[in-house]
């Protein structure tokens, strides 16, 4: 398996992969493939698909998140969404994701990255309860134990404790 960074001939396969891989979850919805359509050409987003032969068999997504903690704005990431084609999961694939993500985001000096997802999964990647470090989301209805952070700077840490972080638009509304 490669991982690399996702290209324009590998879109169609991509929005395939998150439609399937999302549809009728707990944590996500058919609207991810379209979340997918208006990240991807941000300017600071971390596209990644593993390729499998000459399969696109999983994708990642990190864009940019800001910290509002007072009159402070923190830039880092969130990651979301992460999705591998059904028919791959279970071998290791999304583990490789977020694994080259975050060194990526680390190499390209990113302070911190969210993720809104499973309590049981991000954790075996140093994500610990937002909570922890005083952090929040801003979806209204949306539970804060499901959230997370993973410092990549720990100068930032004292910087986000008490904020609230907010996602590009296309995420829907924030409080």
């Amino acid at each position: 398996m490669t991982i690399r960074p996702e290209v324009p001939d590998d879109h169609a396969a991509v929005q395939g992969i998150v439609a399937e891989a999302f549809a009728g979850t707990e944590f996500g919805h058919q609207g991810e493939a379209d979340l997918v359509i208006a990240l991807r050409k941000a300017p600071e987003a971390i596209s990644l698909v593993a390729i499998e032969g000459d399969r696109v068999c999983g994708h990642i997504l990190f864009t940019r998140v800001r910290i509002h903690a007072g009159d402070e704005r923190i830039e880092g990431l969130g990651l979301a969404p992460m999705a591998v084609d059904p028919e791959w999961q279970g071998r290791g694939i999304g583990s490789s994701l977020v694994e080259a993500g975050l060194c990526l985001s680390k190499e390209r000096d990113v302070p911190f990255v969210v993720v809104y997802g499973h309590p049981d999964y991000y954790p075996r990647f140093g994500f610990v309860p937002a909570l922890e470090c005083d952090l929040r989301h801003g979806f209204e209805g949306m539970p804060l134990d499901l959230f997370f952070v993973r410092i990549l700077d720990d100068r930032v840490l004292a910087r986000i404790r008490g904020g609230t972080a907010r996602y590009r638009e296309a995420f829907g509304p924030q409080d």
